[in-house]
């Protein structure tokens, strides 16, 4: 597979400490995180998914 067509996935996961404020700042610090930390060691072609506010009790489908 060609460098082009990879993707590298991040996945963002909130925390049930942080439910009750619409997109927590755990997700904001999360996202930071894993786009730099996959941009120093090479990763391109980044794609997020967050996952906000669902358990795998209430899943309704990621973001």
């Amino acid at each position: 597979m060609l460098d082009q067509q990879k993707i590298t996935i991040l996945y963002c996961r909130l925390s049930n400490e942080d439910a009750q404020e619409g997109e927590s700042n755990s997700i904001a610090n999360q996202r930071e995180y894993l786009t730099r930390y996959a941009r120093d060691h090479g990763y391109t072609n980044l794609k997020i998914l967050v996952d906000d506010g669902y358990t795998g009790t209430n899943f309704a489908g990621v973001r």
